[in-house]
Order: structure tokens, then sequence, then C-alpha cells
């Protein structure tokens, strides 16, 4: 039978996660306190633009952990250090600028935090790599914030040493560095709209589950159809729960289809139960997975090509959004109790 459902490269990646979004709170809380405590109109501006930002990254880092499918806490050692610094800004040991310099240290943190991620996907799997999309945005935001905050530790740093002003072409060779960036990896980059709605987000899902049958059926590792089936199974599952839970209730009385996709689902549930009690190394796990395969991608298809001109036509944008807040919220409630139970 399948041993475990967890593997400690995936638990390990979830792990940083976590501690990008208790970073991520804290960035922000900087800058509102930096927002507070600046009388220059201009620097407030950046800073504000900073905070627009931030709050919009961290529902991105949010979507990216319940894509990703596996909730854990940020390290003790992470906990710690986001609390010393907390105190440290809030205190009055420390100047504007060198709080704005420990602030420009954590943004390169997070920053080095987002691109070890994509690395690690890289290595451990593709299914990672298209989890995990949503953080393009955030690494690219975080650099470019890095080149701003350059330019505002050089105006307080001047200001702090002689009184006066430093020369103002600092902001356009801020400028010029950040077009420099963009020209070298902004067209890798798209920006992501601050919401994602339900279908987007439910087509993420079935995007994901298509590259884990695909790494399933491209290894006869039985550690890898271990680890891979593994993810499968909790991303499906909970994937079901959510939709069950969200979506099929308030789509019920416009799609006349919607008890198939409940019944649809339900096989597909016994289906991943006998799959998990086979051991990946049997001759007939890989023909069960191949008939989950089929289950799953005739309901996608249906969800997809019927259920999903039904929303489009009955809810507006923002409905399709709030629904989309919801089934995350749904997803990550049940991804913690899973991760209870194991």
């Amino acid at each position: 039978m399948v041993a475990t459902l967890e593997d400690t490269k995936r638990q390990a990646i979830a792990t940083k996660l976590a501690d990008m979004k208790a970073l991520q709170n804290l960035l922000i809380a900087n800058e509102q306190l930096f927002i507070n405590s600046c009388n220059d109109s201009e620097l407030a501006q950046r800073f504000r633009d900073m905070l627009e930002d931030d709050r919009k990254n961290l529902g991105v880092l949010e979507t990216t952990i319940v894509q990703y499918g596996i909730q854990a806490e940020p390290k003790e050692t992470s906990t710690k250090m986001i609390q010393e610094v907390q105190k440290l800004m809030q205190g009055s040991e420390l100047t504007m600028f060198e709080k704005v310099a420990q602030h420009e240290l954590l943004k390169h943190k997070q920053t080095m935090a987002g691109l070890l991620i994509h690395k690690a996907a890289q290595v451990v799997g593709a299914d990672i790599e298209a989890a995990i999309t949503p953080l393009n945005t955030v690494n690219f935001e975080n650099r470019a914030h890095q080149e701003q905050l350059k330019g505002v530790l050089e105006i307080l740093g001047v200001r702090e040493l002689t009184g006066k002003d430093p020369d103002q072409g600092v902001w356009a060779r801020v400028q010029d560095a950040m077009a420099a960036m963009t020209g070298i990896i902004g067209g890798a980059v798209t920006r992501t709209k601050d919401e994602m709605n339900i279908t987007e987000i439910i087509t993420m899902d079935h995007r994901k589950a298509d590259t884990l049958f695909m790494e399933i059926a491209s290894t006869n590792d039985p550690q890898k159809l271990q680890e891979f089936f593994g993810q499968l199974y909790k991303d499906l599952s909970v994937h079901a729960e959510a939709e069950e839970q969200v979506v099929y209730p308030a789509i019920r009385s416009y799609y006349s289809n919607t008890q198939e996709l409940y019944d649809e689902q339900a096989e597909m549930k016994q289906m991943l139960a006998k799959i998990k009690s086979m051991n990946p190394s049997s001759s007939d796990f890989k023909a069960q997975i191949k008939q989950l395969q089929k289950a799953v991608q005739d309901h996608v298809k249906e969800e997809e090509n019927d259920m999903f001109p039904q929303i489009r036509r009955n809810f507006s944008e923002a409905q399709m959004e709030q629904m989309a807040t919801q089934f995350k919220a749904a997803k990550s409630t049940i991804q913690q109790e899973m991760a209870n139970l194991s």
C-alpha cells in the first residue's frame, strides 16, 4: 500500500511558503509605520505604492499556498526573527534610515525565498512549478521595490549625515535600473490581477492535476510514484470537497447537471481510496491511475465546457471573485484538517 501521503521535499517548500507569508505581513506592517512617520510627501507616496503592491502580493501568496496544496507553519526561527524586527521597527532605537535599511534587507530575503522556491520546484516536480506560477509577480515586484528602496535610502542617508538633500537624479537612476531589470526578466512575468475568479482558480486546479498525471505516467520509480500520487490524492480530495461546499450549491438552480457532478466526484473518491491502498510497485497501480485519469478528464471537460458558461452567464465578475475567495478558504480549511489527521 502507499505508506504515506507526505513528501519531505514538498513539505519543506510548504514551510518556506509559510515563512514568506509571515514575512509579507511584516513588510506590510513596516510600510504602514513608514507612512505614518514620514514627513516627506514624495517618500510617503513611494511607501504607499509599495504598501498597495504588498497587500496585493499577500493575497497572491495566500492563493499560491492554497494551490500548492500543503499547509505548513513558519519555522520557529523565522517567527522569532519577525518578532524581534517588529520590536525594533516600533521602537525608537533605530533612525528612519536604519529602519528602512532593515526593510530593504527583508525585501532581499523575501526575493531570495521566492527564487529558491522556483529553483526547488524545478528539481522536485512540474506540478509544483504549475502551482507556484503566481509567485512570478511577487518576486518581480520585490526586486522592483529593492531598487526603489535604494533611492529612498540615499535620500534619508544624506539627510541624516548632512541635513541636506542629495542630488535629485536619484530617481532617474532608480528608473533606469528598473527598466534594465524589466528588459532582462520582465518579459517572462505576467502581472496577475488582484483577485482571481472561480473559473480561473478551478482551472488552475485542473491543470495541476493534469501535470501530476503526466508525472506519474513518466516514471516507474516506486518512490516517485508514491510522492506524485500522494500529492494528487490530496489535491483531488480537497478540490472535490471545496467544490461540493461552495460551487455546486451556488450553481444548482442554474445548472441542471449539478447532481451528475456530485456523482462523478463520489466515484472519483472511491477510486482514490482504492489506489491509496495499493503498492506503487504493483503491476496494477498505473492501470488504476489511468482509469482515474479518464474519470477526472471527463469530469473536467464537463465543468469547463458546460458548467463554466453557466457560471459566467449567471454571476457577475465580482460574484465570481467572491466565490473564488470562499472556495480558497474552504480548500485551506480542508487542507489543514487533512494535515491534522496525517
